[in-house]
C-alpha cells in the first residue's frame, strides 16, 4: 500500500467515524442550530452599523461624504438603537435559540425551556443595580456564558423531568395551567444553583459572571485568532469534506462563538474609536478563505467551463451560479472531489494559501478589519466589501485569490481531465451531459 492509499484509508477508517459521531452529538448540533437561528438579528444589526460609521475619512471634502458624516454624527444614538437591540444583545437570542433546539432533541417543551434559559442568563448577566440593568454582558462578552447557561438549564430541566421532580396536579387541571406549574420547580432550581455563583463571582472579582468567563476564555480567543489556528481549522474542515462529511457545518458550529466574539469586539472598538485588532470572523472565512465554497473551488469551476471533457464542462455550467453564492456541493460531489486523490492536494492547499494571503493583507493594514456580519451566500467580492464597511479595495484581493486558486487547481485539473477524456472516448457522453453542454 502506497502513501496515498494509506492516507485515504486513515481518513476513511479513523477520521470519518469520529467526525460523524461529533457532528451528530446533540449539544454540538444545538449550538450550531442556535447560532443559525439567531443570525438574522445579528446580520441586520451589523448592516445598520455601517450607517453610523460610513466608509469615509473625517477629512473628506466630497459633499456626499460630508453630508453623511454630519448626519450620522448628529443622529448617532438614534441610528444605533436598532443595532443595540440586535447585535448589541446577541447573547440573549443565542441563549434562547440554543436551549430551544436542545430541548427539541430531548422532547421537552422547547418554548418554556428557552424562556427558562433566558431567565437564567439574565439572572447572571444583567442583575439590576440602582434601578438600572447593565447591558455590558449581553453582547459579545456574554456569548460563552450564553452557551453554557443554555445547555445547563436544559439539562437541569431534563433531569428534573426524568426523575419526576415537580408539582403534581390532578388530571382534571387544564393543560396550559399544568404547563405553568411544571415550570415552578425548574425556575427555583435555576435560581438556587446559578444565582449564588453569580453573587460569589461579583463579591470576589468585582465582575459579572460573563465577564469572568470571558476572561477565562481570553487566551483561547487570542489563540484562535492566530494564523496557525486558522490554518488548523481550514485543514480539519477540508479533511472532513474530503471524507464525505460536511466539514463547514461541523467546524463553523464549533468556531461560531469565537467568530462572533471577535466581530463584537471589533464593533465595540470601532464605536470607541480604538484600533481594530481581531481578524478571524465568519466573513473572513467565507469571503477570503473559501471563495466559492469549501476548497475555494470557484477557480476550479472557471477551469471546468473551458474543459475538453464533456463531464467537467457540464459540471462547470451546472456549478457556476451556485458557486457565485458560495454553494459548491455540486462541484464537491459531482466532480467528484470527495475521496478523489487527484484533487486532495489543491482542495486543501488552495484555502490555506488564501488564508495566509488574506491574513497578511489585514495584519499589514493593506485592508481593514471586518466589522459586519454578512449572509454567507453573498457573492465573495460584495460580501467581503460589505463586511469591511464597504471598503471596495478588498474586491481586488478577492479576484486575485480566485485567480490564485485557479492556478493551484490547474495542473491537477489537467490530470483529471486527461483521465476523463480517455474514459469518454471509450464511452459516449450521456444524454443529460450532452444537453447541459449544448
Amino acid at each position: 500500500m502506497n502513501i496515498s492509499q494509506s492516507l485515504f484509508s486513515f481518513i476513511e477508517n479513523r477520521i470519518s467515524p469520529v467526525a460523524g459521531k461529533i457532528s451528530s452529538q446533540r449539544h454540538i448540533m444545538a449550538i450550531r442550530d442556535g447560532f443559525i437561528a439567531a443570525m438574522p438579528f445579528m446580520i441586520v444589526g451589523s448592516f445598520l452599523l455601517v450607517f453610523v460609521y460610513p466608509p469615509f475619512s473625517a477629512e473628506s471634502s466630497w459633499g456626499f461624504a460630508r453630508s453623511w458624516l454630519a448626519l450620522s454624527g448628529k443622529y448617532e444614538s438614534q441610528i444605533l438603537t436598532p443595532f443595540n437591540m440586535t447585535m448589541g444583545i446577541m447573547s440573549i437570542y443565542i441563549t434562547a435559540a440554543i436551549a430551544y433546539n436542545l430541548a427539541r432533541r430531548y422532547q421537552l417543551d422547547p418554548f418554556m425551556t428557552a424562556m427558562l434559559a433566558l431567565m437564567g442568563f439574565l439572572l447572571v448577566s444583567a442583575p439590576q443595580a440602582n434601578g438600572n440593568m447593565p447591558t455590558v454582558a449581553l453582547g459579545c462578552v456574554g456569548i460563552f456564558t450564553a452557551v453554557i447557561v443554555a445547555i445547563y438549564v436544559t439539562e437541569l430541566t431534563r433531569f428534573l423531568k426524568h426523575h419526576n421532580i415537580g408539582i403534581r396536579l390532578p388530571p382534571q387541571v387544564p393543560a396550559n395551567i399544568k404547563q405553568s406549574f411544571d415550570l415552578l420547580i425548574p425556575i427555583l432550581a435555576v435560581i438556587i444553583t446559578l444565582y449564588p455563583i453569580s453573587m460569589g463571582v461579583q463579591a470576589l472579582f468585582d465582575q459579572l459572571l460573563p465577564q469572568a468567563i470571558m476572561a477565562l476564555f481570553q487566551p483561547l480567543i487570542s489563540a484562535a485568532d492566530s494564523l496557525p489556528a486558522i490554518l488548523l481549522a481550514v485543514l480539519i474542515c477540508h479533511l472532513l469534506w474530503f471524507a464525505g462529511i460536511h466539514g463547514s457545518a461541523n467546524v463553523s458550529g464549533m468556531l461560531q462563538a469565537f467568530w462572533l466574539t471577535n466581530l463584537g469586539l471589533n464593533q465595540t472598538d470601532l464605536a470607541a474609536g480604538l484600533p481594530l485588532t481581531h481578524i478571524m470572523t465568519e466573513a473572513f472565512w467565507n469571503f477570503l478563505i473559501v471563495i466559492g465554497g469549501s476548497g475555494a473551488t470557484f477557480g476550479l469551476v472557471l477551469l471546468f467551463l473551458r474543459s475538453k471533457s464533456v463531464h467537467l464542462r457540464a459540471m462547470g455550467k451546472l456549478s457556476l451560479v451556485p458557486s457565485m453564492f458560495n454553494i459548491n456541493e455540486p462541484v464537491i460531489f459531482g466532480t467528484p472531489i470527495v475521496m478523489n486523490p487527484t484533487f486532495f492536494i489543491p482542495f486543501i492547499l488552495s484555502p490555506m494559501i488564501n488564508a495566509v494571503v488574506a491574513y497578511t493583507a489585514v495584519t499589514t493594514n493593506l485592508l481593514p478589519h471586518m466589522i459586519s456580519l454578512v449572509p454567507w451566500t453573498s457573492p465573495a467580492p460584495i460580501g467581503a466589501a460589505w463586511a469591511m464597511g464597504w471598503d471596495f479595495r478588498v474586491t481586488v484581493l478577492v479576484l486575485l485569490l480566485m485567480a490564485l486558486s485557479a492556478l493551484i487547481y490547474y495542473p491537477f485539473f489537467k490530470v483529471y481531465e486527461k483521465q476523463l477524456l480517455a474514459q469518454e472516448q471509450a464511452e459516449p457522453a450521456t444524454e443529460d451531459e450532452e444537453a447541459i453542454v449544448w
